[in-house]
């Protein structure tokens, strides 16, 4: 599914015909999130990427309700390469330094989904952006690094799902905080904007979803 500020989700497809898409496309690395697994308690993907192990061939990064290490530990098994956490880690910021510490930093991927507010500082926010937190972004970005995470995805609520671009400010402030990689998502709407906030965003990567799923949908009414 997608959809815009992380509201009105609309459903674009089965995630393993689309793993199968992108892989034949030429993606890197897949990134799968139960976007309500955190506020229901959940995880219900383990199915899911098993489905998509088998049928391709590059990285898997698994995200979604992931609250303890054995939660982790499951998801590896059926297939991922790498975990995201976000909400669990937020209410309980050992538990990165637990996963590092069992399965390694370079599983362990602490996503930042980050809202601006009026003060002019980024907040994190947790449950797929539905809870304010207080946390400061860049700081908790520093955190979780300090904590073992090897890789930061920091997602702009307010750019997600809009295709006006990533926020750049957003990126740039955790990238130059940070040794570790950090991937931009949220708000890409063509490949300037990718161009852009790798260059003026200093991210490692990006995470591209509505641009690929909507041409993705027209593939297959063309086909």
């Amino acid at each position: 599914v997608k959809g815009i500020h992380f509201e009105g989700l609309r459903v674009i497809g089965k995630p393993g015909r689309l793993a199968r898409y992108y892989c034949d496309s030429g993606a890197d690395e897949l990134i799968y999130m139960d976007a309500v697994a955190s506020l229901y308690g959940r995880n219900s993907l383990l199915d899911i990427v098993r489905e998509a192990a088998q049928e391709i061939f590059i990285p898997i990064t698994v995200g979604g309700g992931l609250r303890t290490v054995e939660n982790i530990r499951a998801v590896l098994r059926a297939g991922a390469d790498k975990v995201s956490i976000k909400t669990a880690a937020l209410a309980r910021p050992e538990l990165i330094r637990e996963a590092v510490g069992v399965f390694g930093s370079s599983t362990i991927v602490v996503s930042i989904e980050a809202i601006r507010r009026r003060e002019g500082y980024y907040e994190a926010l947790a449950d797929y952006g539905r809870q304010e937190t207080g946390v400061n972004a860049v700081e908790w970005a520093l955190r979780s690094v300090e904590l073992g995470a090897g890789e930061l995805l920091v997602t702009s609520i307010e750019r997600e799902g809009t295709g006006t671009g990533y926020d750049v400010s957003l990126v740039r402030q955790i990238a130059e905080a940070v040794p570790v990689p950090v991937i931009a998502s949220g708000g890409p709407g063509c490949a300037d904007h990718v161009a852009e906030v790798i260059t003026e965003g200093k991210a490692d990567a990006v995470c591209v979803a509505s641009l690929f799923h909507y041409n993705y949908l027209k593939h297959v009414r063309d086909t």
